[in-house]
């Protein structure tokens, strides 16, 4: 049976160009050991071990994770010290005796470093001479042979003089491929050395900070925004783990490292609440001024979120009274980090800014308050929202505020959210832009709230900031939550959510990043290893729905209803700017389906339309050795009138009309 669609002249809701867009959360080591292109596992020797369980965390020093002595002509002397370090931020670092030439020390580099033959790598660290006359050689062993190395000359003071920290720096240009290499330092002869900050970066990294090909597919999407960085890190296991933006800016050396929540993921009383993850930390390498570096490189708007003095309400019973005077610092954050990103050259953060290399402004309007907060007795959140929202718009009445509904849509914390914010902004409509919407579900949910959206007020706007369909799968190979079934579902509530584009202004999936064997959660947007990288088919639903928004809604008229019963998904949009017509349909049956537009008198529709599709069976996934196994096949095809669906499929069909 063929169904009918018509199509009418009308014209919904216009649709943002930047609605849709990217959650990024360091899980599943999607900064350090993954997008922050920094090749050196605790590279400042302050990498610390994390346990515990809800309410009781607590972390280890273990400033030598990572690092091994070498094993010719027998093992050095490895210390970690503190005392005279390269900056107090950072106060251990690593003492190191060889007792006869050659003698050295490696590090592990997660699973060994991957490298590409001709490619050149810069290497940089700090050292300071103790007692040693001779220089150091860098290279990359695999296998026992040598495949790249470099020799550095040591600058030595003269006897009874002050001995300082010097940088080094050297470029190693392996000569073949490596996998599962080792990163070593080596003396020339014996002594002791000081060593601190040793980094090694791919001399492709985008402006030397981000791994290309991850960039490539973050910059692909065409996003139109970026939150960031997190998630459940913002608010930390502990209020001291939080995530605080001014320990990640400045210079490197000056960053002050954190350990990760995500540390924490699978810790048990088996294991003696220490998992597998639990050196899992942040270098901050990756910090503030390198996300809005990274806004602006792959065009997408920033959108940081800020602690509101609550650590995770899942894990912890920390935070900070709104009563206290303590509590200050938490908005004084917000204020700053505006001035951080906007401010000019002559005030204290806009200038620390210009410093790191960024004179003009990064143009910052919107900011999220908490991350996945909700109202308690105890927590309070209201009142703390209520005072984020006075300070920063006293001062910064254009920035955009994002709430929080906490965790989840379906509970009286979501209620009571929504009650709130509709209630302020009737006394304030600047109160809140809008709110952020939580949602994990199995794909039949999605399917069965395509229609989430239609009966919301359109009081207050909403960010559907986290979302992500959880199929079932074998749980031994967490990459197999990707399938294509999963993602099918959330391009069906997506047409939902476009046909609702006047209350719903942004939507981004979560996780965004996973690596292959160190993941805490699944699934993700895009998986990789060290070598390589690849999108799920949810990945490329997203860049099907990033390039095929439109600049208009054109009213479906409750025709989306009857399709659904036939478990077609569908919604319609109209570019005005190049009077195409846009479909967007899920078949969610394992036949064929024909559907016939029926367009308003004086359209004349062109003979052929550009189509791009997924489909395949729902179980259908990508891998590292499978990437583009669920992929978009597009083509251009002849077009009478009628579409037809092709099984277990999504499809966007542009149609020129006038």
């Amino acid at each position: 049976m063929t169904m009918e669609l018509k199509i009418t002249e009308k014209r919904g809701a216009a649709i943002a160009k930047d609605r849709i867009g990217l959650f990024f959360e360091d899980i599943n080591y999607g900064a350090d050991g993954g997008l922050y292109a920094e090749l050196i596992e605790n590279r400042a020797f302050e990498f610390q071990e994390c346990c515990g369980k809800n309410g009781d965390f607590y972390a280890r020093q273990d400033c030598g994770y990572g690092w091994s002595a070498t094993g010719q002509n027998g093992e050095g002397r490895m210390e970690y010290v503190s005392g005279s370090p390269v900056h107090r931020n950072n106060p251990h670092y690593l003492r190191f005796t060889a007792f006869c030439a050659g003698q050295g020390f490696s590090n592990k580099a997660y699973r060994g470093l991957f490298l590409k033959k001709g490619q050149k790598y810069r290497v940089s660290f700090y050292a300071r001479a103790a007692a040693y006359e001779g220089d150091f050689e860098v290279r990359v062993e695999m296998g026992g042979g040598c495949c790249g190395k470099a020799t550095v000359s040591c600058v030595h003071a003269p006897k009874d003089s002050w001995q300082k920290w010097q940088k080094y720096e050297t470029v190693l240009t392996p000569s073949q491929d490596t996998e599962g290499a080792l990163f070593v330092i080596a003396l020339t002869c014996p002594g002791t050395v000081e060593f601190d900050f040793i980094s090694m970066m791919p001399g492709d990294a985008v402006a030397g900070v981000f791994r290309r090909d991850l960039f490539e597919m973050l910059r692909d999407l065409k996003p139109g925004f970026l939150r960031f960085p997190g998630g459940c890190v913002v608010e930390g296991c502990t209020l001291e783990n939080r995530y605080r933006w001014k320990d990640s800016v400045g210079s490197t050396e000056e960053r002050r490292p954190n350990f990760n929540r995500w540390a924490t993921s699978d810790a048990s009383e088996e294991n003696g609440w220490c998992s597998v993850w639990s050196h899992y930390n942040q270098t901050l390498g990756l910090g503030y001024y390198e996300y809005f570096l990274l806004c602006e490189l792959i065009g997408a708007k920033p959108l940081p979120v800020l602690s509101v003095g609550l650590a995770c309400q899942f894990q912890s019973y920390e935070l900070v009274e709104p009563s206290d005077p303590a509590f200050r610092e938490f908005v004084q954050d917000a204020l700053d980090l505006i001035e951080f990103a906007n401010g000019g050259e002559d005030t204290y953060w806009g200038g620390l800014r210009a410093k790191m290399g960024h004179s003009a402004p990064f143009g910052l309007d919107m900011l999220g308050i908490g991350n996945e907060q909700w109202e308690t007795p105890k927590t309070k959140f209201f009142k703390r929202y209520d005072a984020f929202e006075r300070a920063i718009h006293e001062r910064y009445p254009q920035i955009r505020l994002i709430g929080s509904a906490g965790p989840d849509v379906t509970s009286q914390h979501h209620r009571g959210a929504w009650e709130f914010y509709y209630g302020r902004g009737r006394e304030n409509p600047r109160f809140c832009y809008a709110v952020d919407e939580h949602y994990y579900m199995k794909p039949d949910w999605f399917y069965d709230h395509v229609d989430f959206y239609d009966n919301y007020s359109r009081e207050v706007k909403v960010f559907s900031g986290e979302y992500a369909a959880h199929p079932a799968y074998d749980e031994g190979d967490k990459t197999a939550a990707n399938t294509l079934g999963g993602a099918l579902a959330e391009a069906a509530f997506l047409t939902g959510v476009e046909r609702n584009a006047d209350l719903v202004v942004m939507a981004s999936y979560a996780p965004l990043f996973a690596r292959v064997g160190y993941a805490q959660w699944t699934p993700n947007l895009i998986w990789f290893d060290e070598r390589r990288a690849y999108g799920t088919p949810s990945y490329y639903v997203q860049k099907m729905y990033s390039e095929n928004s439109g600049t208009v809604t054109v009213p479906m008229e409750g025709q989306e209803k009857g399709f659904a019963e036939e478990h077609i998904y569908i919604n319609v949009t109209l570019d005005e700017r190049c009077g195409e017509l846009i479909v967007k349909a899920v078949n969610h049956n394992a036949a064929a389906k024909e559907i016939r537009l029926l367009l308003p008198d004086g359209w004349k529709a062109a003979a052929q339309a550009q189509r791009q599709m997924l489909a395949g069976d729902e179980a259908d996934r990508n891998t590292l050795e499978a990437p583009e196994r669920v992929s978009v096949k597009s083509e251009t095809i002849p077009f009478a009138g009628s579409l037809d669906l092709s099984p277990m499929s999504f499809s966007v069909i542009r149609i020129k009309v006038f």
